[in-house]
């Protein structure tokens, strides 16, 4: 069906969403966001979009202003006609989805789950027919459905399933960034003209109509509504003043004066649809009988095309409902919300009976108050962590009893910074101190300050204040005092400094053992041992703590919450195979509960693991799906190692940018461990370059962050960049900060690295037993960069050496390692040793990588490793559609026709880029 003859101007428009739609006939997914200002036909274009889907199933939300804090309000509005389908979903997630939509009780989901369920949910309706998903005034979307929407755009690909959002301007939806946009601008002079013409046919002034089309802007909405306001007078060709308030100010007054003119029955009626924005009809009869009021006062709204009362109350356009609510008078407004609390079952919606008692609070009001602290217990249960903060907040308003009201507003505080807003949570604190608070409670509110400066900054502010609070909470708390410390150490890691040992010493001394985590407490036990009294005499108890971890079953959330900080602790030990199975265990875990706010810093300390054994393709998948995820989820990297793999690719252009945009963030963010880390990227790319007075620089920056956060191999980057540059002073003093370290550990790993740096600061012939001892030790694990990367140098001294056949051999291993894990750069540089000493070495051609993407190596290999459709959407969080059409692709660039040939494929061939 073809709507382009109702919507004048609007060709390109729907040409676009002609796009859309025809793609998910193919079975292709799209997303677009429509953009504009209030007005300007955005909802219009949906109706042309739905109306061109006639065999689509059909599926709408509307994000409300008033519902932007009840968690999946607007989710709820989309799949309520579909939930009967739940019953067909894996059991984590139909859990997930029952809880969140307050179905049935139990602990909070996580709320990335509830985006992975919707996406089973929405597949399994696109397996049936195509499926058109419609979301308007995105803008008010909540926070727990928008990122759900999000994760569901990022994630469809060869599905069915459109889904098209609209978003008034200005707004913002932060979820949404990224995804492919449509502004809809005003109509162009002669369209405006023509549809006022459409809409007034009685003639008009043509100074009038000017005016009108010129004051319009060409906002179709204005032109159809500005008229209305007009006297006959100024119809027939008076001289206003033009108006010089905002559009939307004045469509809004415009509808406002339609409003009025109805009777007072009606308007009362339409007040009490808008306070409910669920468009409940039957709940809207029961509460306007309660207002006295008779059917019969919908009749005038319905004529003058205001509301639809229909299955579902549809207001004529979301304006219409945000100019009712809002000019109308106060005591006007809580009566409507009265009403509705009043005709709502609080056996059914206890939550929403509370609301509506609270908007409808005329002030301070103790049984309302309580009533939203049990909603908050409630919300906080299945994952409304913002809803929970707005009825606590709410609370902290309707509280008269000083000490009550700081409670509360301290509970307020908390679940706002839980929710990701500090800025509020700061507010929240003024009022809370500004009671009478118990001691504890003083103690808790300096954490939350601590806690929140960490938030807004992570800068050097946050360690301390951190440490001053768990301090505060020793005589109160033990077991949270201990942890508040080894959050400050987190911290101190993060910032680069700021933690004092002393301090730290002091709180673990002070606060008994009283926690939830064995393995927690032993890993502030090493922590603090390390700050207070160096790396060498923390290595035995955090090799105790680590043990812990590996002990631990998987089945704690206090030890799981700390499961990153151990990796970072293993791989700070040179423990490799420590590392290796905490990592793999944090993946597994994030997997199988589906907590995709943790699967992409777990990815990261994975892929870190990889990228020691030169597995570049699974620390490339590992990386590319935590990029997308935090794109879904508008969440940010733990740790960031795309530059670290980057820079042993050898790709400088690549390189370089990724570590320059990463540079800006980590110092946006005063991230000391990022900033250590990205510099010792910036110094391996050019030490494999060749370019050593630029790595020297760059290793010097990567070495300067405070030693807590000292990324170690940066040390190993600048010994060999200052050997070749000629700086022999700085390599000495670099190689007595690893050698404190690598012999601490003592691992293999540790030792391997220091004989290779010390080989390299050795003169003559007493250089190559460390270059021997090197090659022995690296060779142990999988470590196979590090250990070509030693053959590289001993094969480059033994050139030197004039011994041109050992050379040869060492260059040779050097240069097929490098170049088959595809560390082009370090190849290259072995490929010039060899050629040095008379042997011609092939140039490794490039033409196994970058052959499949991240996501199509990644599905390959798992399909090789005997992994069913199913069973891999499950992992990789997508659908089995998906899966198919990526091994369709991944057959057609391997020259198979199934994935029984995939076995047959060599590893190399399932790299990529």
């Amino acid at each position: 069906m073809s709507a382009h003859n109702t919507l004048r101007g609007r060709d390109a428009e729907c040409a676009a969403l002609d796009i859309l739609i025809d793609a998910a006939r193919r079975s292709e997914s799209r997303t677009v966001v429509l953009r504009g200002e209030a007005g300007v036909g955005k909802s219009a274009m949906l109706d042309y979009a739905i109306a061109s889907a006639q065999d689509f199933r059909v599926l709408r939300s509307v994000g409300v202003e008033s519902e932007m804090e009840l968690p999946f309000a607007s989710l709820h509005q989309l799949c309520a006609p579909i939930l009967e389908r739940r019953d067909s979903l894996p059991g984590p997630q139909r859990e997930a989805l029952d809880v969140a939509f307050g179905l049935e009780r139990g602990p909070a989901p996580d709320r990335f789950l509830v985006g992975l369920a919707t996406l089973s949910l929405l597949a399994a309706i696109g397996d049936e027919q195509p499926l058109l998903c419609v979301i308007d005034d995105a803008q008010w979307l909540d926070s727990a459905s928008a990122m759900a929407f999000a994760f569901v755009a990022r994630r469809l690909m060869a599905e069915p399933i459109d889904l098209l959002f609209a978003v008034r301007e200005p707004g913002d939806v932060p979820e949404l960034s990224g995804l492919e946009e449509l502004a809809v601008g005003g109509l162009s002079q002669d369209d405006a003209r023509a549809l006022l013409d459409f809409t007034l046919p009685e003639r008009l002034d043509r100074r009038v109509r000017d005016r009108i089309v010129a004051e319009s802007r060409g906002n179709p909405l204005a032109l159809l509504e500005l008229p209305r306001g007009l006297t006959p007078g100024e119809l027939a060709g008076g001289f206003a003043i033009p108006d010089a308030r905002p559009l939307a100010e004045r469509i809004q007054l415009s509808l406002l004066r339609q409003v009025r003119s109805l009777p007072r029955a009606s308007q009362r009626l339409l007040l009490t649809a808008a306070a409910e924005p669920f468009g409940d009809v039957s709940l809207l009869w029961r509460a306007t009988h309660r207002l006295g009021l008779e059917p019969e006062a919908a009749a005038p709204a319905e004529a003058a095309g205001l509301v639809q009362l229909g299955s579902l109350v549809r207001f004529r356009h979301p304006l219409v409902r945000s100019a009712i609510y809002e000019a109308a008078p106060l005591p006007d407004r809580q009566e409507a919300h009265r009403a509705l609390a009043e005709s709502i079952d609080d056996g059914v919606d206890p939550d929403r009976m509370a609301w509506h008692r609270a908007q409808a609070a005329p002030g301070p009001d103790e049984g309302v108050a309580s009533e939203l602290e049990r909603s908050a217990e409630r919300a906080q249960a299945r994952g409304g962590i913002a809803a929970a903060a707005a009825f606590l907040e709410r609370a902290t308003d309707l509280t008269l009893d000083s000490a009550r009201r700081g409670a509360r507003a301290l509970a307020a505080a908390q679940a706002k910074l839980n929710a990701g807003a500090p800025e509020t949570a700061q507010t929240l604190l003024v009022t809370a101190e500004l009671a009478p608070l118990d001691e504890v409670q003083r103690a808790r509110v300096q954490r939350l300050r601590a806690q929140i400066a960490f938030a807004l900054r992570r800068g050097s502010d946050a360690p301390p204040l951190l440490l001053d609070a768990a301090k505060r909470l020793i005589p109160f708390d033990s077991g949270l005092a201990r942890e508040t410390c080894l959050e400050a150490l987190a911290a101190g890691i993060f910032a680069g400094g700021g933690v004092s040992g002393t301090g730290v010493m002091h709180i673990v001394r002070a606060a008994p053992v009283a926690s939830k985590s064995a393995a927690m407490d032993l890993l502030l036990e090493g922590l603090a041992t390390r700050v207070n009294e160096g790396y060498p005499a923390a290595v035995p108890p955090l090799r105790h703590a680590l043990e812990s971890f590996r002990e631990d079953d998987g089945s704690s959330p206090a030890t799981n919450r700390w499961l990153w900080l151990a990796c970072r602790v293993a791989a700070d030990l040179w423990e490799r195979e420590i590392w290796d199975e905490l990592a793999a265990r944090g993946v597994r875990l994030a997997r199988e509960t589906g907590a995709l706010n943790v699967l992409p810093i777990a990815n990261s300390y994975r892929a870190g693991v990889h990228l020691h054994a030169g597995e570049y393709a699974e620390a490339s998948a590992l990386l590319e799906e935590a990029s997308v995820i935090t794109a879904a989820t508008h969440t940010a990297l733990l740790v960031q190692a795309k530059q670290m793999v980057a820079a042993y690719r050898g790709n400088e252009a690549e390189a370089l940018g990724l570590i320059e945009v990463g540079r800006r963030d980590a110092t946006a963010r005063g991230q000391g461990m990022a900033l250590s880390m990205i510099e010792c990227a910036n110094a391996l790319l050019l030490n494999g370059l060749g370019r050593y007075e630029e790595a020297l620089v760059a290793a010097r920056r990567a070495c300067a962050v405070d030693d807590l956060s000292l990324y170690a191999l940066a040390l190993v980057e600048l010994i060999e960049a200052a050997m070749r540059a000629g700086n022999p002073q700085v390599a000495s003093t670099a190689l007595e900060r690893l050698s404190e370290r690598t012999r601490a550990s003592g691992s293999d790993w540790a030792l391997g690295m220091e004989a290779r740096s010390r080989g390299l600061f050795t003169e003559g012939a007493s250089a190559e037993p460390h270059f021997k001892e090197a090659i022995v030790r690296l060779a142990q694990g999988r470590l196979a960069p590090h250990l070509a990367r030693a053959q590289l140098v001993y094969g480059e001294w033994l050139r030197r050496e004039n011994r041109r056949i050992d050379a040869r051999e060492q260059l040779r291993a050097a240069h097929d390692t490098l170049g088959r894990i595809g560390a082009m750069a370090f190849a290259e540089r072995a490929r010039r040793e060899l050629r040095a000493t008379g042997e011609t070495a092939r140039r490794r051609a490039d033409d196994t990588l970058g052959l499949l993407t991240p996501q199509e190596a990644q599905i390959s290999r798992l399909a090789r490793d005997g992994l069913s459709n199913p069973e891999i959407a499950a992992q990789l969080f997508i659908s089995p559609r998906t899966v198919q059409y990526h091994l369709h692709k991944v057959f057609l660039k391997l020259d198979i026709t199934s994935r029984n040939q995939l076995g047959r494929i060599p590893a190399s061939r399932l790299e990529l880029v």
